[in-house]
């Protein structure tokens, strides 16, 4: 490729560290552009929401920060940027490529465009979504993937979501799966222990991680949990709140569960591995997931994992977990039932879960990221 090639990277969703804003889409563009630092590229300038975002930006010849002229925090204002004053810094930096990696290209550039579907959950369960996230993303990203030179996508699940429901041609579309990071992984039972009496944890805890939203089906985990009500076992829902929490929280009171489900809020990422380290599994039964990182995390560590069998679920965890009906309340506590009384199974599924996540890795995905990239500036994609 051409010296005078650059390639843009629209971040405006790179969530501070340590804040709830990191996670979903920020962690994947986080670890993109770490990846990218990696991988022998022209040069990529990446745009950044505010200057908080260059406290853990990697040192690379070939990656260029460019902060936004006003901070990029309340949607109203990054929308904004995004469509009307965003296009003109990509004319004004020349642009060759650019990468909108949160379903939503700016309505125009003077350049071809990739853009990563993370998923259709606005459109397909549209209950469970906000009425201006469902219009927003429900416009916008079949605006996008249908000027798009090319898509990508987390899961062959969505793939196919985006080939029957928005009718984007397959030639244009490519799987490429995020990965795990090697901080997941098994830790010494004593340093678990230490972190356990620390934070004042229960001995013993089913876990699940991500916002307290509707779409994470968390009210039906709540009832299979009462129906089990396990002895000396407390259920940890361990998230930031996000839209419709309320209705969670008053299932919580009416089964009369206040002592015995746990709420902490948004976990920092450091302290995840140690979370799920602890854990008798983690539970995880949403509804609809583009990919779902958490079951890939928890596995990484060597924890049992229960998932629904919606969307790309089975995908992302295949025969190392435990897989029920979303609406199935009976089956999810007869899951957890097992996992509290089969030591076998217990065993077999760290097995199977450790062996599972090492087929994911940030790297390759970076790598397979950046060899689209090259294809389409040489127009060798689709």
């Amino acid at each position: 490729m051409s010296r005078k090639v650059r390639i843009g990277l629209q971040a405006f969703l790179w969530g501070e560290a340590g804040t709830y804003r990191q996670s979903g889409v920020s962690n994947y563009i986080r670890h993109l552009v770490q990846g990218l630092a990696g991988v022998a590229l022209p040069q990529v300038l990446v745009y950044l929401p505010f200057p908080e975002a260059l406290e853990d930006f990697p040192p690379a010849s070939h990656l260029q920060p460019r902060l936004s002229l006003l901070p990029l925090r309340k949607p109203t204002v990054r929308i904004l940027w995004e469509h009307l004053a965003f296009p003109w810094h990509l004319e004004k930096d020349r642009i060759s490529l650019l990468h909108a990696p949160m379903n939503v290209a700016p309505l125009w550039t003077p350049c071809p465009v990739v853009v990563t579907v993370m998923d259709l959950a606005f459109w397909r369960y549209p209950q469970v979504h906000p009425w201006g996230r469902r219009l927003y993303l429900g416009l916008f990203t079949r605006l996008s993937v249908r000027r798009a030179r090319a898509v990508i996508v987390l899961s062959s699940y969505i793939r196919r979501e985006l080939e029957t429901f928005l009718h984007v041609p397959s030639g244009r579309i490519r799987v490429i799966h995020p990965g795990v990071d090697p901080d997941y992984r098994p830790l010494p039972s004593e340093q678990v222990e230490e972190f356990r009496r620390r934070r004042g944890l229960p001995d013993r805890y089913f876990l699940y991680v991500g916002n307290l939203e509707p779409r994470k089906n968390l009210r039906r985990l709540v009832q299979a949990y009462a129906r089990l009500r396990p002895e000396g076992v407390s259920l940890i829902l361990a998230g930031a709140r996000g839209w419709g929490y309320a209705e969670l929280f008053q299932e919580v009171e009416a089964l009369g569960l206040a002592g015995r489900i746990l709420f902490p809020g948004f976990v920092p990422r450091q302290e995840l591995p140690l979370w799920y380290n602890g854990a008798e599994a983690l539970l995880y039964p949403s509804l609809y997931e583009g990919f779902g990182l958490p079951p890939l995390e928890a596995m990484a560590c060597g924890t049992p994992v229960v998932v629904s069998t919606a969307a790309s679920l089975p995908e992302v965890v295949g025969p190392a977990g435990l897989q029920v009906a979303a609406e199935d309340v009976e089956g999810l506590a007869e899951a957890m039932r097992r996992l509290l009384e089969e030591t076998e199974l217990r065993t077999e599924l760290r097995r199977r879960g450790l062996e599972q996540a090492r087929r994911f890795r940030w790297e390759k995905m970076a790598q397979e990221t950046a060899d689209l990239y090259r294809q389409v500036l040489e127009e060798r994609f689709p």
